[in-house]
């Protein structure tokens, strides 16, 4: 029996929209783009153009009105995210959305809500998810090969000038919802939850060192995890040299993944304790898997989801334990204290905005 294809539709039509384009080139026709919508109409045309997308529209109010699809990859600013998954849901549409899902917890459990109560669901943008070695380091934990997780070090240190904040949306609690700890770092940390698991504190620093932005540019973080693991957590756009690592320090091995933007299977390496060389086997024993940590991987798993249907990755409640630890970093480092999981309430400020009651560094500038 041959498997559907999805009609999808690309929502914003700026730099990241090109990547969803290739996720669904590169499907094996199991999605089909039918439709691009922008603002900018001449963006969308030119857009459809290059993707061989049939039509255009000026929005997404147009698109779900004339165009029966079936999933909707939001492409947009980070400010239009709530709204426009919300029109989504309320059509009965699929949205799949680009990070950060909304600007705040309380936007997101909007979001739940209208999904419980709809036959369409949301998924977020979390594709370091789905990279090559993600599952076999799951698999191999949950079977109990590399022993208890003890320790672990998360470092997002890229590099982002003040040319990059001209762009109007950027660096404003209002727009994107934070800096580094929101809009970069954010694919590393999801990445070392979807291992660990659920945190369970967070004492957190955040500080605006070098760019003129009402956000941090840098971020820190101590975290300790239900399992009893221990983590610690950087986020900075002040880094030239940039890396991405994630280690994990278990009680059989470490395990270490270094890239930048996108990792592959040889960017993983595995260091055994002693006595522990089957740990080096296993791992290597599990078939290779080729490409990258790119969107590709999480669409296909979006779509195996659609074809069984059930909630597509990564779930509402997946990336709101992701979006919890963000919220409660910033908690934590605006308020001097430690910020335990469920302390955030929808009455909390924290809740509303991730900034909450305002930057230590309000007003002293941008």
């Amino acid at each position: 029996m041959s498997r559907p294809s999805y009609r999808s539709a690309i929502v914003g039509t700026g730099g990241i929209a090109a990547v969803h384009a290739q996720a669904v080139a590169a499907s094996g026709g199991r999605a089909r783009l039918v439709a691009a919508v922008d603002v900018d109409l001449d963006r969308a045309t030119a857009f459809a153009a290059a993707w061989q997308a049939p039509r255009v529209f000026a929005s997404l109010t147009e698109l779900l009105r004339e165009e029966p699809v079936d999933l909707v990859h939001l492409c947009t600013p980070p400010l239009t995210h709530a709204p426009l998954a919300l029109e989504c849901l309320e059509a009965g549409v699929t949205v799949l959305v680009e990070k950060p899902p909304t600007l705040s917890l309380a936007e997101l459990d909007t979001l739940a809500e209208a999904e419980s109560r709809s036959a369409a669901h949301l998924a977020t943008v979390f594709q370091h998810r789905f990279g090559p070695g993600a599952d076999r380091l799951r698999r191999m934990l949950a079977a109990g090969d590399l022993g208890r997780p003890l320790v672990a070090t998360c470092l997002t240190q890229w590099y982002r000038d003040d040319a990059y904040f001209a762009v109007p949306w950027r660096g404003t609690w209002a727009s994107e919802g934070g800096g580094p700890t929101m809009g970069h770092g954010i694919h590393q940390f999801d990445l070392l939850f979807s291992v660990l698991g659920r945190w369970r504190e967070v004492t957190g620093l955040a500080a605006r060192q070098a760019r003129g932005t009402e956000t941090e540019d840098v971020s820190m973080a101590m975290v300790t995890f239900d399992s009893g693991a221990v983590a610690s957590v950087v986020n900075s756009v002040l880094s030239p040299r940039e890396t991405s690592v994630l280690r994990f320090d278990f009680e059989r091995a470490t395990v270490e993944l270094e890239h930048l933007y996108g990792y592959t299977d040889a960017d993983w390496t595995v260091t055994p304790a002693p006595g522990c060389e089957d740990v080096l086997k296993r791992w290597s024993a599990e078939p290779r898997t080729t490409g990258s940590s790119g969107h590709p991987g999480q669409l296909a798993a979006v779509l195996d989801a659609l074809d069984r249907g059930e909630a597509p990755p990564v779930t509402t409640a997946d990336a709101r334990l992701t979006m919890e630890f963000v919220a409660a970093l910033y908690a934590s480092a605006f308020t001097g204290e430690r910020v335990t999981r469920g302390r955030i309430t929808a009455g909390s400020p924290f809740a509303r905005r991730m900034d909450g009651t305002g930057a230590p560094w309000k007003g002293t500038g941008r």
